[in-house]
């Protein structure tokens, strides 16, 4: 699914708990519905009567499901906008102002300006393995944090607490991801593209899982793409007679820390993967530096694998 081809009207949303803001490009009218069915029903009918077709928000989030799944259902083209671009899109306008009616007025008409900075709407099934991976990932950090206030405190009451604390913890993520393997298991092409990822060096169950969850795209783009979607890609900023500086930046951190983690046991455990990164360091790149190189060229791989539908065999990685 694209979204590419300029309309005439559009309509921005922004979500709230409560209420559901609306406004519509050019005109810049703009409503306000109670996040209800019934509201949602009094939003779709008045798009409708004012043509619209596309209609755009920040993120697919809980309050805002209800709409997007209406929307769907009724025909409607519905794209997500990155929440930074609409920063940028209002500071590029002069604005200071921010309310949810302002916010709503600028997703419409960014989605008539920049529509190639669209993204198609996630499906039920990308939208419900994000939410369990992004519950795992919750769970884990609660688990280490209960770790670290566990050295920090003496007696047997207090002892126990935390390992309580630290095996229901435990409990759950173990239970999110056996739901997490099920769902995976039970869909042919995950199942596929889970198999791909396991055969390359450093990944494993877990990385593989999340690249899966919160990555949807791999094997769909290209190489410098997929690598800016991860937050891997190098970003050169230079002016004047300064030399060029390169660096990561935006992404999905998410996605960056697990690759990152994956490039530390593949450069210990791969020889052709701990010699580029003892090479990268003796050429002075610092550590991190030359690790998220390793990162950068697993994903690359895991792309170009994925999209030929091929497991990893011993092949040269791709740079």
């Amino acid at each position: 699914m694209t979204i590419a081809v300029p309309l005439a009207v559009a309509a921005g949303v922004d979500a709230g708990q409560r209420f559901l803001d609306v406004a519509l490009a050019p005109s810049g009218q703009t409503f306000r519905m109670p996040n209800l069915a019934e509201g949602i029903a009094q939003i779709i009918a008045r798009l409708e009567r004012s043509g619209v077709r596309r209609v755009v928000l920040e993120a697919i989030g809980p309050y805002a499901e209800p709409l997007v799944r209406a929307l769907s259902v009724a025909g409607f083209e519905v794209g997500i906008v990155n929440p930074r671009r609409i920063k940028a899109f209002r500071e590029a306008e002069g604005g200071r102002a921010k309310t949810d009616r302002l916010d709503a007025r600028l997703i419409a008409r960014s989605a008539l300006t920049m529509p190639e900075t669209l993204r198609p709407l996630p499906t039920d099934t990308q939208l419900e393995l994000k939410a369990l991976s992004l519950r795992r990932r919750q769970l884990t950090e609660m688990i280490a944090m209960e770790k670290t206030r566990m050295k920090q405190v003496r007696g047997t009451l207090l002892l126990d607490s935390h390992r309580a604390a630290i095996a229901a913890l435990s409990a759950q993520c173990q239970a999110i991801e056996a739901e997490l393997a099920r769902r995976i298991g039970d869909d042919a092409e995950l199942r596929r593209v889970l198999h791909i990822l396991k055969s390359i060096p450093g990944i494993g169950e877990r990385v593989a899982t999340l690249l899966i969850t919160d990555l949807p795209e791999l094997g769909q783009r290209d190489r410098k793409a997929i690598a800016s979607l991860a937050g891997l890609a190098p970003h050169v900023s230079q002016s004047g007679a300064a030399p060029p500086r390169a660096a990561i930046a935006g992404g999905r951190p998410c996605v960056r820390a697990a690759l990152y983690m994956a490039a530390m046991v593949a450069a210990r455990h791969h020889p052709k993967l701990r010699d580029d990164y003892n090479a990268l360091r003796l050429q002075g790149k610092p550590g991190k530096v030359a690790l998220i190189a390793i990162a950068r060229k697993l994903l690359v791989t895991a792309n170009a694998l994925v999209k030929a539908d091929t497991p990893y065999q011993g092949n040269t990685l791709d740079t």
